[in-house]
This record gives structure tokens, C-alpha cells and sequence, in this order.
């Protein structure tokens, strides 16, 4: 903290010095970098080529030589006095003697027979001695003059050898000829390894007292002939070595074995003139800490330099930033002045420059209006005073009333002759009035705040409840909002009853909770159920007798007891239709008894829709002729291959009540349509008629038993109120779903949805 404290505390001109040190100490760093770069690519180079060229010097140092060794010996094979005949031998040991001392570097020098015999040599060495097996002679018989560096074998120990160290020769031999031109034998010298080793001093010797190089030759198997002691006789696997059998020259930076950087010149021996050469690579290193000392002792240089910069411009930085933050000074100590209400204008230095005197003069603007500004704000405080006071006691009295009409509220729910339970968008209970308590068990302190599926929700039907919530919360849908429904709850003994339920949605984004009045049907139940079993016993007890005499009444109505008068007649086809109407009565009672004791069996077979349709349709077409209404069937080309898991029987009860009902009340002259199509990946089964449409207050309970929506219905059209209710009933024990359409003067249309099922399942 006092570090910062430090740092923000001091001034411009402060900071203005540290800047111009910063950038000149970055200025340095970079500059002594980009001069360390170029002067080490440039140092690189030219020590690289310098090596190279040295490299070079020694290479054809080496070729000329052995030129002309090669050459002396070629023409000595000329000599009359060596080849000649008639020369005796002690002529020729005294003219190969006087060879030998022309030139120290000849350590021996002999002429064989054909055979590899030695015939004559310089001071009698390994006269009559047999060389056939030594690769010089075989290879100067197949015209291969040249011998590479070896170690010596018959001269070893014939030799002196004050050094002690291996003798080491490079082979020249060439076959002789008499004067016929027939081989007469070879003439070989073997040349002392000495003489590459002067070679090499006399060109890296002056350097070394310069510069720290080595010189190494290397023979064409990668073999080192000449160089360090820890390096001689070893295979060398350099890049240099690789890239000299490439390019001939150049140079590279490579780690060698003893783990240190060196800067390698190389060369590869092309020969000279008709000399081939033996293939010897020439490499001059030098290491890389004493290649680049140049470069280290210009990057000290530079670095010493920079640091003088650095702390002159820091001192003229200081100078001109003091210079350039005076006027600034005097500016600040005028605003304090201010600040304290000493003074009401900033007056800038005599000496100060144009943006200082710019900068008061804004300054001074900017004081005024502010001044201004502030006289404004407290005369806009007051009125904001005043305003907030008429707010408060605008809100006191709002804050009343929503109490006030919190507790009517609260009044009317506690008064309810239904249960109120408030339901947050967790699941939890909010609220929970008397008429809750006494129903459910639960007093209000029990179940605030608890989750209500575990209070009054059976076990099984909780995932229901839970999938609802959660779905509601996520698309802010519910089918069952605002709509009166049956549901089963359980109270505190866990004892199950039905309720009436109406639910709603109240409040807003996050205050929104559910709210239901619940009302304790079990009464009605019983009721029902009462009047169920009534039904049911009286239509079985009416249904043989009423079966005798509807069968009596045919019997009578075709004549088959004789003619009867025409009013007699008359008499007997109302009473035959009466009694019809009470079969069917009875029938459909029995259906729905059979449908609610689940007796109503349904044999569920995957088959074709539309047959069943075209078999409905022909089974009512006769009643609809009665009524002068026409029947229509539209199915789209690719909805007639559908298939649905149905009971035959039960699936044309449906649609024979659906048509049957749109018949009746379609004006005569009117037309039915039943429709078959895909839906939503489901069949649908549509039945159109454009009658009179249902009543709005009769709409909710279309699907009840004995429902019609007037009781003029039964009159004029006839039935039952039951055959929507079998309808339903037969339609959701096949999984499916109805519903309908309807307006008021324009028709009705019923829509049947079953599940389908493929093709390939059916078979």
C-alpha cells in the first residue's frame, strides 16, 4: 500500500524524468541487441569464409604437392638412366639415391620385376624383398597410381624414427616399360606423412598467433589423417565433413565430440591438372567463444554507451520536465486556492506558454459555470425535498389501501365455502385458509412453505404433478390454468377423495404464484354412484321386456297377425319407434355402465382406417336420406394406407354416433364431410357438418352423460345425451384423443386422433 501510495503520489515532472530514463534504457537494450544480431551474422560470415579460404589455401596446398610427386614419379619411369638398357643395377641404385636426396620428404624409392620382386632401391632397402602383396604394386599394374594414407609395414623398423611416432607414407608407383614398350616392372616411392604436416603448418601457423584454429585432414572414408591427437585415426560423422562432400566449400556452426561450439571452414581436394586427387577434405575450426569475442566486446562497448545515454538524457529529462510542469504547478496551487474560497479565478504565470494559458482560461469557465451550477442544485434540492415529502405521503396512503385490501382479500379467502391453498412456481405452499385446514388435516403454521405435492398429492399421481410445474416453469404453459376439473387428493390420514378444482395464475414475474379453490365433491360421488347403479339395475330390468315387445310390435307392424286397420296401424309404428328409441336408451346405458366397471372388452388389431370409414358411411346412409342430408368422404391420397391398432366394432360405433349426431343436425338439403389424414405423426378422423354449431354455455359439458343443451333437444332430434359419452370413452381406451370445433350458426366438427402403426408392424 505504501508502495503505491509512493508511486501515485509524485508528480508530473516525475514521471516525466522516468519516462525519457524508461525509453532510454529500452533504446539501449534494443540497440545493443540489434547490433549483437548483425555484428554476429556479419562475424559469422566473414570468419566463416575466412576459414573456408584458409581451408582452401591448405586443400590446394596439399593437390599441387602431390602433383608434383606424382608427376617426378611418372617421369621417372621415363628416365634412360633408370629404364634403359644396359643399365646395370648399381647405376640405377646410385641414380634412385640421388632422387631420394633431392627431396627430404622420399622415404624410400624401389623398382620391382613383374613378379613384386625388388630389383633395385634406394640404399639397398628391402632389396629382394617381395612386395607383390602390397597394394601399391597390384594397384600400379591396373593403372591406379595413388595410394592413401597407411601406416608403414616392411619400413617400420628399417627406418629411423626420432619422434617415436607411427610412420605413416602415401603411395606413388607406376609400371615401366622397355624400350619395346613391354612392363618391365613397378616404380614406387612412398612419400612421408611429414610432408602434409609441413603442408598445414606453414599455412596455420602465422594464423594461430592471430586466431585459435585447428586444421584437420580428412580422408575420403571420413578417417582423420591429420589433426588433434584425440582426433586422429577416428571416423569423423561432422556436418561439415557431409556438407564438403556436397558443396566443396563453405562453412557451419556444429557441437563436436569434446561438447564445445565450433565455426568450421571446409574444403574437399579437386586435384590439379591430371593429377585426381585422393579425395582429402581440408577442415579449419575455430571456437565459437573466441569467433564472436569481437561481437561480446561490441555489445560491452554499446552497453556502456547506452548507459552513459541513459543518464543523460535522465538529467535533461528532469531539467525539461521541471521546465514543462512549472506552469502546471502554479495552475494547482490556484485551484487549491479555490477549493479553500481564497480566490475565484485562476490566474496562469507570466512565463507560462500557450496551452497553460488556454487551460486557466478554461479553467476559469468551467468555475463559473459550476458556481452557477451549484446555486442551481440547491435550489433543485428544495424542490426535490418537497417533492419527496408529497411522495411519502403518497405512498403512506397507497401502503393503506394495499393493506387494507390485503386484509378484505384475506377476509373473502378465510369466508370461502371452498378450500384455498397458494402454490409458489416451486411446488411450495404460500398460503392456506381454513376451510383447507378442516379439509386436509394441516394447519396453516404445518404447511407454509412446504412442498404441497407431499401434503395432499396421492403417491402416484406426484411425477404428474412435478412434470406439470416443471413445465410450466419452462414455457410458461399449463393446460389446466383458469379451467374447472376433477382431481383425487388424499388429507393427513392419507385417506383418498375427489375434489373440484379451479386453478389460476396471480401476480407477476417473480411474485407469481398458483391459486386453487378446491371443493369436496365425495357427496356428489356418492350421489352418482347411486344413481349409476340405479340406472344400470332399472336398464337391465327393462331391457328383456322392452325387447319382447319391441319384437311383438314388428311382428304386429308387418302384419304377420293379420291386417290391421290403418289407425290401428298407426298406433302400432309410434308405439314400435317409441319402443326403439327405449332399446337404444337402454343399449347405451349398459355401454356406459360396461365402459366405467371396465367390462367393455375392445379387441385392438392393427388394420386399414379407411374401410372402415367407407363401411360406416354405407351403414348411414340410409338415415341420412331420411333427413335429406348427403354424405361425403375426403381422404387425401397419401392418408389412404393408414393404419391404426382398433376394435372393429368399437371404432364404428364411434363414427356411426359422430355421423349420426351431424346428420341430425344439419338442415335438409345440408351436406356431411368425414375426412381421414395424418396429423402430427397421428391418424385423424374428422366429421364436419354445417348445423346449427353448439351452444357456448352448453360446450364444456358436450361430453357428459345425458348432456343435451336443451331439453327441447330429445324432442325434436331425439337420443339419448349419452353417445358423446361413448364416444369419448371408446376413443381414449384406444389411446387416442376427441375434441371438436364449432360456431355458432356455421357447424360443428368433431376430430377423432389415433395412434398409427407402421406398415412392416402390422404385417
Amino acid at each position: 500500500m505504501k508502495l503505491k501510495q509512493f508511486i501515485f503520489a509524485r508528480s508530473l515532472s516525475t514521471y516525466l524524468a522516468v519516462a525519457f530514463s524508461l525509453m532510454s534504457i529500452v533504446l539501449t537494450l534494443v540497440l545493443v541487441e540489434v547490433v549483437e544480431r548483425v555484428a554476429t551474422q556479419q562475424v559469422k560470415s566473414n570468419i566463416g569464409h575466412s576459414l573456408a579460404e584458409l581451408a582452401l589455401q591448405t586443400s590446394g596446398r596439399l593437390d599441387r604437392g602431390m602433383f608434383e610427386r606424382y608427376r617426378e614419379v611418372r617421369l621417372m619411369t621415363q628416365r634412360g638412366d633408370l629404364v634403359g638398357p644396359g643399365v646395370s643395377v648399381d647405376d640405377r641404385r646410385k641414380v634412385l639415391d640421388g632422387l631420394l636426396e633431392t627431396y627430404k620428404y622420399y622415404a624410400w624409392i624401389g623398382m620391382t620385376d613383374n613378379s613384386g620382386k625388388v630389383q633395385v632401391a634406394a640404399h639397398r632397402l628391402l632389396e629382394g624383398a617381395d612386395v607383390s602383396k602390397r597394394p601399391w604394386f597390384g594397384n600400379a599394374l591396373r593403372g591406379i597410381h595413388l595410394g592413401d594414407v597407411h601406416e608403414a609395414v616392411l619400413l617400420a623398423k628399417l627406418l629411423p624414427n626420432p619422434t617415436k611416432e607411427p610412420k605413416r607414407f602415401v603411395d606413388v608407383a607406376f609400371p615401366y616399360n622397355d624400350k619395346d614398350g613391354k612392363p618391365m616392372g613397378v616404380l614406387g616411392v612412398h612419400l612421408s606423412w611429414q610432408w602434409a604436416r609441413d603442408v598445414e603448418k606453414s599455412i596455420i601457423e602465422p594464423i594461430i598467433a592471430r586466431r585459435q584454429v585447428e586444421a584437420l585432414i580428412v580422408g575420403a572414408d571420413g578417417v582423420v589423417l591429420l589433426g588433434p591427437p584425440d582426433l586422429q585415426g577416428k571416423q569423423l560423422a561432422q556436418s561439415s565433413f557431409r556438407a564438403a562432400q556436397q558443396q566443396n566449400l563453405g562453412y557451419v556452426v556444429e557441437k563436436w565430440p569434446d561438447g564445445r561450439a565450433y565455426l568450421v571452414g571446409f574444403s574437399k581436394g579437386q586435384g590439379y591438372q591430371n593429377y585426381p586427387g585422393l579425395g582429402w577434405t581440408v577442415l579449419v575450426r575455430q571456437n565459437v567463444d573466441d569467433a564472436f569475442l569481437q561481437v561480446r566486446q561490441i555489445r560491452y562497448r554499446a552497453l556502456w554507451s547506452g548507459l552513459a545515454l541513459v543518464l543523460l538524457f535522465s538529467t535533461v529529462g528532469a531539467i525539461v520536465a521541471r521546465r514543462i510542469t512549472r506552469p502546471l504547478d502554479a495552475l494547482t496551487q490556484s485551484a487549491q486556492l479555490i477549493q479553500r474560497g481564497d480566490a475565484q479565478t485562476i490566474a496562469p504565470g507570466a512565463h507560462s506558454y500557450f496551452e497553460v494559458k488556454t487551460l486557466s482560461g478554461a479553467l476559469n469557465s468551467l468555475v463559473a459555470k459550476l458556481l452557477q451550477r451549484s446555486q442551481e442544485l440547491q435550489e433543485l434540492n428544495l424542490t426535490l425535498e418537497n417533492r419527496v415529502a408529497d411522495r411519502t405521503r403518497e405512498l403512506e396512503h397507497a401502503l393503506l389501501a394495499v393493506q387494507s385490501n390485503e386484509r378484505r382479500i384475506a377476509t373473502i379467502i378465510e369466508a370461502a365455502q371452498d378450500a384455498f391453498v397458494g402454490v409458489d412456481l416451486r411446488g411450495n405452499v404460500t398460503d392456506w385458509n381454513s376451510r383447507a385446514e378442516r379439509m386436509f388435516g394441516w394447519s396453516r403454521q404445518e404447511v407454509i412453505g412446504r412442498p404441497l405435492v407431499e401434503m395432499v398429492v396421492p403417491e402416484r399421481f406426484r411425477p404428474s404433478f412435478a412434470r406439470a410445474v416443471g413445465t410450466f416453469n419452462e414455457t410458461g404453459r399449463l393446460d389446466w390454468l383458469d379451467r374447472r376439473m376433477e382431481r383425487i387428493v388424499m388429507n393427513r390420514q392419507g385417506v383418498e377423495f375427489p375434489v373440484e378444482m379451479t386453478a389460476g395464475l396471480a401476480g407477476t414475474s417473480e411474485t407469481a404464484f398458483f391459486s386453487a379453490f378446491l371443493h369436496d365433491i365425495s357427496e356428489r360421488k356418492k350421489v352418482e354412484q347411486m344413481k349409476n347403479e340405479f340406472v344400470s339395475t332399472v336398464s337391465h330390468e327393462l331391457r328383456t321386456p322392452l325387447t319382447s315387445i319391441r319384437a311383438s310390435l314388428a311382428m304386429l307392424a308387418d302384419g304377420t297377425a293379420g291386417e290391421l286397420p290403418d289407425d290401428t296401424k298407426g298406433l302400432i309404428d309410434i308405439a314400435y319407434q317409441s319402443c326403439e328409441r327405449l332399446v337404444r336408451l337402454v343399449n347405451d346405458v349398459l355401454d356406459i355402465e360396461k365402459i366405467e366397471s371396465g367390462n367393455m372388452q375392445f379387441e385392438q388389431v392393427p388394420q386399414p382406417l379407411l374401410p372402415l370409414v367407407d363401411q360406416a358411411l354405407e351403414a348411414m346412409q340410409g338415415y341420412a336420406q331420411q333427413f335429406g342430408v348427403a354424405l361425403q368422404r375426403h381422404v387425401e391420397p397419401q392418408s389412404t394406407g393408414l393404419i391404426a391398432a382398433v376394435d372393429r366394432d368399437g371404432m364404428a360405433q364411434v363414427l356411426t354416433n359422430l355421423i349420426s349426431n351431424a346428420v341430425k343436425f344439419s338442415p335438409r338439403g345440408g351436406q356431411v364431410d368425414v375426412h381421414l389424414a395424418a396429423h402430427d405423426g397421428r391418424a385423424r378422423l374428422s366429421v364436419v357438418d354445417r348445423g346449427c354449431g353448439i351452444p357456448e354455455a352448453f360446450r364444456d359439458r358436450v361430453f357428459q352423460k345425458f348432456a343435451q343443451a336443451d331439453s327441447g333437444d330429445s324432442r325434436q332430434k331425439g337420443g339419448t345425451g349419452l353417445g358423446l359419452s361413448i364416444c369419448k370413452s371408446i376413443v381414449e381406451e384406444h389411446g387416442g384423443t376427441i375434441a371438436f370445433e364449432s360456431i355458432a350458426g356455421a357447424g360443428t366438427s368433431f376430430h377423432v386422433l389415433l395412434p398409427l402403426v407402421q406398415a412392416a408392424a402390422a404385417a
